[in-house]
């Protein structure tokens, strides 16, 4: 789930016409093997894949979602993005509980670690959200198929169903949201017990002493923090010279000596040429990414966590001529129609940031368009979070980035060290940088590093989806004491000058 490729969709015109007429205001279903043919078969469940069956259902047309995991919610719900958010949670309790508590005059004998009890409070939540969207098929009526799909025509799906089964599903229009799974390294093989991928990770039973991470993006350095917070020596191995490349760069150096600060260390510009499994501990072996000296490091556990690609081998795309490009992303055009009418594609199977929120917003825009409305998705516009302590979240343009299209820009700045909030529930680490035009004062970029920075994102998405100025934000009233003044604070400093610094 990068945050890089935050750049605006492109349209990729094909000489085929689509199966639909865009003109239509309401969809007319005509059946032309039988009831049982849908309007719309989506094959994936997960964040794009439930959310466009829903939203298609609600827009009146016969929907059939086919999920082969057997619940739904994909990666990010089962063992992604929710069971690492209860993961960082509850880290981040006992971690306070240990480090803060006392400061605050909440005074423990001793704070222990239950393992199997953290693991039991996220899969509950995770049980409970995938029950949860049964429940929302159900309630619109979507047909819920458990299995493997593959696309045997531009209408029909061939499933073999997790009870053994098989069938076929028939719809005019097939939406592919299989997602995305875990890159592989070569000469690592992933075991999911002492070579493990984000999955395994979120399965740990014990805390490993020393924990190597490999890859220094999102997914590795949130749970590298989980397994930090409870007392592994974590160290992250990244082929680069940075962590979260596409971070903004003035940012991504306050963060990184943040994590440094909670003990995570860094090994930059390194590759890992193997791993070997043969004694009690890993040994990896390391060298230059530029080349050199090669040295050995040891590890209990090894995460690979070197980004994802996306999931769309064995689905038959290939034999029905689907267009994608060199890493098997699905190329489409504005409509998310492939060059293959009646075949669309959303989420992580199309170019654009890997993110679930990313995927549920193709979802909706895609069956709009099937349905003769029109869709909507801004790719410059998608915000990305990391979910550590502090977080990090963004949007829009880095200050490298406007500094590479000559843009002429100006920047204002406001840190937490300043923010009443923050000093009151000492927690106070962090900024908010904005980027706006020098002319015009249109905000081009927000940066926030800070507690709770994922929830005080969306000011800076809708005021950047709205074309607003810095001025925009400072002259609109916020709560006081709030952290969101600091987002205020830091526009006053971009348009004219902030009050308390």
């Amino acid at each position: 789930m990068a945050m890089a490729s935050i750049t605006r969709r492109k349209s990729i015109p094909f000489t085929k016409t689509l199966l639909y007429n865009p003109c239509l205001s309401s969809f007319t279903r005509r059946f032309a093997s039988g009831s049982d043919e849908n309007d719309v078969v989506v094959v994936g469940g997960g964040p794009g894949g439930y959310v466009a069956a829903i939203k298609a259902a609600q827009l009146g047309l016969k929907t059939t979602c086919i999920e082969k995991r057997g619940t739904l919610g994909g990666t990010c719900l089962n063992v992604g993005c929710i069971p690492s958010k209860a993961l960082l949670h509850s880290s981040h309790m006992f971690h306070e509980a240990k480090h803060s508590f006392a400061n605050h005059g909440v005074k423990c004998s001793s704070v222990e670690i239950d393992v199997a009890a953290m693991m039991a409070q996220k899969d509950k939540a995770v049980s409970n959200l995938t029950k949860g969207i049964e429940g929302l098929f159900k309630k619109n009526k979507v047909t819920y198929v458990k299995g493997y799909g593959k696309v045997t025509s531009p209408s029909e799906v061939s499933v073999d169903t997790i009870e053994g089964g098989s069938t076929v599903v028939k719809g005019k229009h097939i939406i592919v949201a299989t997602g995305s799974d875990v890159k592989s390294l070569p000469g690592i093989e992933i075991d999911e017990k002492r070579i493990v991928s984000s999955t395994g990770a979120l399965a740990l039973t014990e805390i490993p002493k020393r924990l190597v991470v490999i890859g220094a993006g999102y997914i590795g350095l949130e749970m590298g923090s989980v397994w930090g917070r409870l007392g592994s020596e974590v160290t992250v191995v990244e082929f680069g010279p940075d962590i979260v490349p596409s971070m903004d760069g003035e940012v991504r150096r306050q963060f990184q000596r943040s994590l440094e600060k909670q003990g995570m260390k860094f090994k930059l510009k390194t590759k890992v040429l193997g791993v070997d499994t043969s004694g009690d501990t890993l040994k990896l072996t390391l060298e230059p990414s530029a080349g050199g000296e090669q040295t050995t490091f040891e590890a209990d556990v090894v995460l690979v966590s070197a980004g994802r690609v996306p999931f769309t081998e064995g689905l038959g795309l290939d034999k029905l001529g689907v267009e994608m490009d060199k890493v098997g992303r699905i190329l489409v055009n504005e409509r998310f129609a492939s060059n293959v009418p009646g075949i669309y594609a959303i989420g992580d199977v199309i170019p654009g940031p890997m993110l679930a929120h990313k995927a549920e917003e193709d979802g909706v825009a895609c069956v709009e368009f099937i349905a003769g409305k029109e869709g909507h998705v801004d790719y410059d516009m998608v915000p990305g979070v990391v979910y550590t302590h502090p977080e990090v979240a963004s949007v829009g343009k880095t200050e490298e980035q406007v500094k590479s299209l000559g843009v002429a820009y100006k920047v204002g700045k406001f840190p937490f060290m300043a923010n009443s909030r923050a000093k009151a529930i000492d927690n106070a680490e962090g900024l908010v940088k904005i980027l706006a035009d020098k002319e015009s004062d249109k905000i081009l970029g927000v940066h926030i590093m800070s507690p709770n920075a994922g929830e005080l994102i969306h000011e800076a998405v809708l005021a950047l989806q709205y074309g607003a100025s810095s001025e925009d934000i400072a002259r609109t009233c916020h709560a006081h004491p709030t952290m969101s003044e600091a987002i205020k604070e830091a526009a006053m400093a971009t348009y004219d000058k902030p009050i308390h610094i």
